[in-house]
């Protein structure tokens, strides 16, 4: 099975890339290798390797920077998914579609499922839910759509190195304690994908973080808590629970984004694990990096 994976450099496909099994052969694709905005160099390199599957590990994620950089935040989300999928449907390629939980708005206080109408507030959000119904309308049967959320990776700038960063420098912190959901290590998520891409049988939406639920304030006081337990933290600071609204950002974003897994779980009989373990295992890859 040969597979191209688009976003080389990004957490994702980074996890992707060393997760691969043995029996596919990779082709991981970084925008010096494939601009997916410009749709003959789209259609030209998957006619070239012929792949079996692309996996769409490439996106704008600027949430902020979108709001005033809507044109590129649509370009790379909406018009580079469409690509893909014409050129996945034109060589007969299937299409795994990497999404987010920002396509929901928030309203909810019970997890998102599937089935739910997606209803954006921000630029971001919006331009991956125009990527995702492009990619249904010209793949349909032939994609798998995957939302994710609060994704990091010992690779690659997240809010797990930044807040170690941070907590390393700083004699206080204020961490938003209203906005909810699920932290996602990209490990995990590389591992469900790597389990679809092998059963052509998958197809539609579905949903995958970790499991269990959290605050951004609630993830960083156990970013400190196994910083320090792990030698990664040599001292604690006091982190204080603020609203949202004291931290204003360019881009709304939704209070509650928890997304139910359930489908996902039994797509391929993998069961989510609890995000507190997940972060205790990347940090434990973080002492080991060279």
């Amino acid at each position: 099975m040969k597979v191209v994976i688009t976003g080389k450099g990004g957490q994702l496909a980074w996890e992707l890339e060393r997760l691969a099994p043995d029996s596919a052969t990779v082709v991981c694709l970084g925008i010096e290798d494939l601009d997916i905005t410009e749709q003959q160099a789209v259609e030209e390199k998957i006619l070239s390797e012929r792949p079996d599957v692309v996996i769409n590990a490439a996106a704008y994620t600027a949430v902020d920077k979108a709001e005033a950089d809507t044109a590129l935040a649509y370009a790379v989300n909406e018009s580079g998914a469409r690509f893909l999928a014409e050129a996945c449907r034109q060589f007969g390629a299937r299409l795994l579609h990497v999404s987010t939980d920002f396509v929901f708005d928030g309203e909810k206080n019970t997890p998102y499922q599937t089935i739910d109408t997606p209803n954006p507030i921000n630029v971001y959000g919006a331009s991956k839910l125009a990527g995702d119904k492009a990619v249904q309308e010209t793949l349909d049967d032939q994609a798998v759509i995957v939302r994710t959320a609060w994704v990091y990776s010992v690779n690659g700038n997240n809010f797990v190195k930044t807040m170690l960063k941070l907590m390393a420098e700083k004699p206080h912190m204020g961490i938003v304690y209203d906005q909810v959901g699920s932290p996602t290590w990209a490990k995990g998520l590389a591992e469900w994908l790597w389990k679809v891409a092998l059963n052509p049988n998958i197809q539609g939406v579905y949903h995958w973080t970790d499991g269990g639920v959290a605050s951004w304030y609630d993830f960083a006081v156990a970013i400190q808590e196994l910083g320090l337990e792990k030698g990664l933290l040599s001292d604690a600071i006091p982190l204080r629970p603020i609203p949202a609204s004291a931290y204003p950002t360019p881009a709304r974003r939704p209070s509650f984004s928890v997304i139910d897994k359930t489908t996902a779980e039994d797509a391929v009989g993998l069961e989510t694990i609890h995000w507190r373990k997940q972060l205790s295992s990347m940090m434990d890859e973080l002492l080991s990096k060279p």
